[in-house]
């Protein structure tokens, strides 16, 4: 398929999608998008005393070199741009905040809605094309991004049809260090150790998979009524950046990072 059949035929369905919930999202003006950088960055008609590149806040979609020296594309990296182009390019797009507004990068942090309505993360997340990517500092809407990917990974939809990004088990995650992913398994164990906890998922913490919640990330956790050592012995999913800490390790830095499991 050419890449403008592509996009004509994603902009049906994209468009299809369910406008975000409301709740109260800050206003961030109108603007026209000139220009999609990957599937989830795009550069606004050039304004007066602020910045033009957006960064769809909370999603994360397959990404493109963007001329990184040996930096592999991600499988469905083009499809995905080529969806936002569908619904963005050369369009009026309204930007609204939930949370912090500019990256150290200085992108502008937002959720774009297209002038018929549409949400354009949850369009991305209904059609397979990206995965939740939430912070600390915003957490506007992520249950609600949430829902919509677990329906398009059961329906096998984009990226979830893919190995790539498939979520893993707690074993063999060593080839995997400094790559993001989701994770799902039952925790073995729960221990505050100096000031942090850990969820431990084999029997050896030095080796196996472990996720870290720091003081920090525990406040939140206790603001939104979870206890992470009660998670002891329940499934969950995680999702992160892997790194190597004794074992492979997730750091959790706030709840929406966590997704409890059927039993």
């Amino acid at each position: 398929m050419t890449g403008r059949c592509l996009a004509a035929s994603l902009v049906i369905a994209l468009l299809a999608a369910p406008v975000a919930p409301a709740m109260a999202l800050e206003d961030g003006g109108r603007a026209i998008v000139a220009e999609v950088v990957d599937g989830d960055t795009v550069i606004l008609e050039p304004v007066i005393d602020g910045p033009s590149q957006v960064r769809l806040v909370g999603i994360q979609a397959p990404k493109l070199p963007l001329g990184r020296k040996d930096y592999k594309k991600w499988p469905l990296a083009d499809t995905a741009k080529a969806a936002l182009m569908a619904l963005a390019e050369g369009r009026a797009v309204q930007l609204k905040f939930g949370g912090r507004r500019m990256d150290r990068h200085g992108r502008l942090l937002a959720h774009l809605y297209t002038e018929e309505g549409t949400w354009i993360q949850g369009a991305l997340l209904a059609a397979g094309l990206a995965r939740v990517y939430s912070f600390p500092d915003n957490r506007a809407l992520v249950p609600d991004m949430l829902v919509l990917e677990r329906a398009a990974r059961r329906d096998g939809k984009g990226i979830w049809s893919v190995p790539f990004y498939a979520v893993r088990g707690p074993e063999n995650l060593e080839a995997l260090i400094d790559t993001f992913q989701l994770v799902e398994g039952r925790v073995l164990d729960a221990a505050f150790v100096r000031g942090n906890t850990y969820l431990n998922f084999g029997a050896d913490w030095r080796t196996d998979f472990t996720v870290m919640i720091d003081r920090d990330a525990a406040k939140l956790f206790k603001a939104a009524g979870d206890d992470p050592l009660a998670m002891k012995g329940a499934r969950i999913r995680v999702r992160g950046w892997l790194n190597k800490r004794n074992g492979p390790m997730i750091e959790v830095s706030h709840p929406e990072q966590i997704e409890k499991l059927d039993p």
